[in-house]
């Protein structure tokens, strides 16, 4: 059997919600008009921290591309969400530590985020300027390097692409150079809100079940993720 389970899509479109029976953790949202649906779809927990990560990443980077504020206030406000953002996955995904390589794709990214944070504040507090100079590049960095963390995890080739698309990015960074944060905003945040919004590829994780605790006995539906 390959790495990468090739007879999967790399990305598809979820089923609506209604298609979906109901699940620990689940949240399914059905917008209609009469005979006319606006939005269908259902959000695990995984799904729920990607959306959470989507608005917070984006806040950040708007903030630092629109807002006349200082480097300490920007430090300070970007500290707090990353923060929030930490504790939010933490709480919505923590069942991933049932599972050996998905604790291990839990724990790289509660790393990583907290490396970038505590690098962007120490640039500012001794003014590293060259570490200043390249905000985007290195959270951008950091993002492919858990989107390659997690594509090993899950054997999965979306994410692969997803860390490639960061990669690219930072590319095209100093082509942009007035937009860097804007163009850094959006394709962190486009990102996780297209992972939250799609199927997404895996060998042997997603779209099975999962057995969970010590115990054997609790099963647990992960169609894209389902927390207990």
């Amino acid at each position: 059997m390959s790495f990468f389970n090739l007879d999967t899509p790399v990305i598809s479109k979820k089923k609506s919600a209604l298609e979906i029976p109901p699940a620990p953790g689940l949240l399914k949202i059905h917008w209609q008009v009469g005979r006319f649906t606006i939005h269908s779809s259902f959000y695990t927990k995984h799904d729920q921290a990607c959306l959470l990560w989507s608005i917070l990443s984006g806040s950040i980077f708007v903030m630092a591309q629109f807002l006349p504020v200082s480097w300490i206030t920007q430090a300070i406000f970007a500290s707090a969400i990353t923060l929030t953002g930490i504790a939010g996955m933490v709480y919505l995904t923590w069942y991933l530590r049932a599972e050996r390589r998905l604790a291990i794709v839990l724990y790289a990214w509660i790393g990583l985020m907290l490396t970038g944070a505590i690098v962007t504040d120490l640039s500012i507090i001794f003014s590293w300027l060259p570490v200043l100079m390249n905000i985007c590049a290195l959270w951008l960095s950091l993002s492919a390097i858990g989107y390659l963390i997690t594509a090993v995890g899950m054997r999965s080739r979306a994410f692969f692409l997803a860390a490639m698309l960061h990669l690219l990015a930072i590319q095209i960074l100093p082509y942009v150079a007035p937009w860097q944060s804007l163009i850094t905003g959006i394709v962190i945040g486009f990102s996780v809100y297209l992972i939250a919004e799609l199927q997404w590829d895996s060998n042997g994780v997603c779209g099975y079940q999962v057995e969970l605790g010590s115990g054997g006995a609790e099963e647990e539906w992960m169609g894209g993720w389902v927390g207990e």
